[in-house]
């Protein structure tokens, strides 16, 4: 059984002579050559195991491209092409699209010389079904999140924990919900125990991201300064409220404000993870869940949790949409109502899917989609009433 001590926490450059290369990468398994990559946040651990001691070193990664890969006409090129993507047909887009190679070449000159400002937004409203806010980007500021994102997203997915599931390649609603039922099964024996389950949803989550944390857990990752200029930019281009002369909140309808969203809420994962120590924990996007057979522990949990998130995030759980349940009771999660051995659509989803395919054909995308999301639960009667509805209109 090991047990570990932190020891110390400090930033040790590779190129310091005092440094061991050799033996700290026997330890991590690493040739001496690839110290050389860049420097590393270290966290010195003693493990104690029968009377021994050994020592080992957890790495905080540190981001190594530089400014010039994210800016250059290249990476511009390749942004755009992913940004082209099902809006060919788009007024704002055809005129970028007509003069590309000038616009390009014109934003890598302002990029370079960092005379870039982001611009403004426009704002609308969209009902996802609840209403929410949409802030749109110009067709520059857009190609610069995606030329960022490109770029920033595979390193910082490889800091996420595994159960992480929004916005991330390979994961989604679908196996969020798999993973609740995998979990539900181990922690309740195969459902022959009880198990609770925490469930939390925090508050106006994307209007309460406080952009000075954000901008520190950037920098503890990031080090290049023009990289972080840029990302202060775009962060700093938008708010929702100022509280204490900080500004608060980001844009829905920025693709980096997804980015943002999973690297700002990884600290709360890391911490329900390595601090609570939470086996069976699962969020998506501002929801997550906790899942125990010691519904005291849960209970205990909570407080630190809420703790946690006004403290080091400034964000609070929202006081109506939290709960202990149990699984037997059916917990409901991602539109779905679990129970142990199926799920059903939530209630209100169901009202809704009724309501907006009424009176469409049955090739029509909305219909197909509503049958699609089905299959993944208990919903074969619900198909066969959508489709008979649609055959008998």
């Amino acid at each position: 059984m090991y047990t570990a001590s932190i020891v110390s926490m400090n930033v040790i450059s590779i190129f310091d002579p005092s440094v061991n290369r050799d033996f700290f990468g026997k330890c991590l398994c690493v040739s001496r050559h690839s110290w050389y990559a860049a420097t590393r946040r270290c966290v010195m651990f003693k493990l104690l195991r029968g009377g021994g001691r050994y020592w080992s070193i957890v790495m905080k990664k540190i981001f190594t491209h530089t400014y010039e890969s994210i800016i250059s006409v290249e990476n511009l090129l390749e942004a755009w092409k992913e940004f082209l993507r099902g809006k060919k047909k788009k007024e704002d887009i055809q005129e970028f699209q007509a003069r590309l190679m000038h616009n390009i070449l014109e934003l890598h000159r302002d990029l370079a010389n960092k005379t870039y400002t982001h611009g403004s937004y426009q704002h609308f409203k969209i009902s996802d079904p609840k209403p929410r806010d949409i802030h749109k980007a110009g067709v520059r500021d857009r190609l610069v999140h995606h030329a960022l994102y490109r770029i920033l997203y595979p390193f910082f997915d490889r800091t996420f924990i595994p159960d992480s599931y929004s916005c991330r390649i390979g994961k989604g609603t679908h196996k969020a919900m798999n993973r609740f039922r995998t979990f539900a099964r181990r922690e309740s024996h195969n459902h022959t125990k009880t198990c609770w389950v925490l469930k939390c949803d925090i508050k106006k989550f994307f209007a309460s991201i406080d952009h000075g944390i954000l901008l520190k857990i950037l920098e503890a990752r990031i080090a290049d300064a023009d990289i972080l200029w840029l990302l202060r930019e775009v962060i700093s281009s938008f708010s929702s409220k100022i509280i204490e002369a900080t500004p608060l909140g980001l844009p829905l309808g920025n693709l980096t404000s997804q980015l943002f969203a999973n690297v700002y809420l990884n600290e709360l994962d890391q911490f329900v993870k390595h601090k609570l120590r939470a086996e069976y924990y699962i969020r998506y996007a501002d929801d997550f869940v906790i899942l125990s057979r010691d519904r005291k522990w849960l209970e205990d949990m909570l407080p630190r949790i809420s703790d946690f998130l006004q403290n080091e995030l400034r964000l609070t759980l929202h006081p109506n949409k939290v709960s202990i349940e149990t699984v037997a009771s059916g917990v409901d999660f991602l539109g779905w109502v679990h129970f142990p051995n199926h799920r059903v659509l939530r209630t209100t989803t169901k009202k809704r899917m009724f309501k907006r395919t009424y009176g469409l054909e049955e090739q029509h995308a909305v219909v197909q989609s509503y049958l699609g999301l089905l299959s993944y639960g208990n919903g074969k009667k619900l198909q066969e009433k959508i489709i008979s509805a649609t055959i008998n209109k």
